[in-house]
């Protein structure tokens, strides 16, 4: 039975390049020890594996590696940007959007408990974000201002640069979430005018578990730690450094960097041979067609039940929407935002490609969507 994998979004394999450097951070022949140990050579090396690679990882996103603080994943790093701002204030206000990860959503829900007021914006019918609306929607008493830079489930690519240019004389912060940003456009912090973004590992060829929260240095940013326990990372993030996933996320690193135009370009063109193959087969284009990641085709099907059309694709590792909502039988809260109806919502589909995925790989997508689109219509 042949298996196609399309949901780079979700996650990426390990590259074998990341899988043996972690190797070599595990057992007793290799650098093993707790960086934090600074009593013997042992924690030296691992301590110095570490740095070098936070040093790798700034330079992933134009960041020094000061402001570099390792964390468990991008949901850590968005926990900690909101929460550990916030926690400087005793009220006020937040801007983020309708169609954030729920990384994003539960945690600024969870701050209205502690007082402070969310303005969701409400994407506009492309599914994008606009500086306009931010400016419209900001406060005297706004504090921090989250959105991500690639929608998780569209693959739209919020301007942030210019969302960063209506805070330019403003106090409030701004958030970005990049976990879908690193591996798929070239990302440089200061030229984005962000104050935090939040990075992973996995979505970019790297090891589930780990991630970072990029924090500009400035006296005017202070993020409370949320984690205690031995005032790791500056005071901001508490624990025992896995060594093994640091360098796996920096070897990661170091290959998109190396790699990053190609590919764009790959994915790019395996994006739009596969867009070709299904807009004859009367289909809706979520994802923005033109300021969209090279990797995202989100379509909607029309005339099929969404949950049997996707059961039915067996043979295609695809997604119904995000992977942290994969179980939920309810539409696609980001494609409902958009003004897509309930059915054409559950029957919407996201395919992402990636550094592995092949032509052959596209092309067979394309037949097995035809096939079955038939069987069911």
């Amino acid at each position: 039975m042949n298996l196609v994998y399309l949901d780079y979004a979700a996650t990426t394999p390990v590259a074998a390049e990341v899988a043996d450097i972690m190797a070599q951070h595990l057992t007793l022949e290799g650098n093993f020890a707790n960086p934090a140990s600074r009593s013997h050579r042992f924690g030296w090396q691992a301590e110095e594996a570490v740095e070098s690679s936070r040093i790798t990882v700034a330079k992933l996103i134009g960041a020094n590696n000061r402001e570099i603080v390792w964390t468990s994943g991008a949901t850590e790093s968005n926990n900690l940007a909101i929460k550990g701002v916030l926690e400087g204030f005793e009220s006020g206000h937040i801007i983020t959007s309708e169609i954030e990860h729920k990384a994003i959503l539960d945690t600024c829900a969870y701050q209205e408990t502690k007082g402070f007021e969310v303005t969701y914006l409400k994407p506009d019918e492309q599914g994008l974000i606009t500086a306009e609306q931010v400016s419209e929607a900001l406060r005297a008493d706004t504090r921090l201002v989250s959105l991500m830079l690639i929608n998780n489930e569209l693959g739209n690519v919020t301007d942030i640069k210019s969302i960063a240019k209506v805070l330019t004389k403003h106090d409030a912060l701004l958030h970005c979430d990049a976990a879908q940003g690193t591996g798929k456009l070239a990302i440089d912090v200061a030229d984005l005018g962000v104050d935090l973004m939040s990075i992973c590992a996995h979505k970019m060829y790297g090891p589930k578990g780990i991630g970072a929260l990029y924090v500009r240095k400035s006296p005017d940013i202070k993020v409370f730690q949320q984690i205690h326990g031995g005032g790791h990372e500056r005071g901001m993030r508490s624990g025992t450094l896995a060594t093994h996933q640091i360098v796996g996320f920096a070897k990661a690193a170091e290959l998109i960097i190396e790699r990053l135009d190609s590919e764009i370009a790959h994915n790019l063109h395996l994006r739009e041979r596969l867009w070709q193959g299904l807009e004859p087969l009367n289909v809706l284009r979520n994802s923005h067609p033109t300021q969209c990641s090279p990797n995202h085709l989100n379509v909607s099907f029309t005339g099929v039940d969404g949950e049997i059309l996707l059961a039915s694709l067996a043979q295609l590792a695809v997604s119904s929407g995000s992977a942290c909502n994969s179980a939920s039988i309810a539409p696609s809260y980001v494609l409902t935002a958009l003004g897509v109806s309930d059915a054409l919502a559950h029957a919407g589909i996201r395919f992402s490609v990636g550094r592995y995925t092949t032509e052959d790989d596209v092309d067979f997508a394309i037949e097995e969507v035809s096939r079955v689109l038939a069987a069911l219509r």
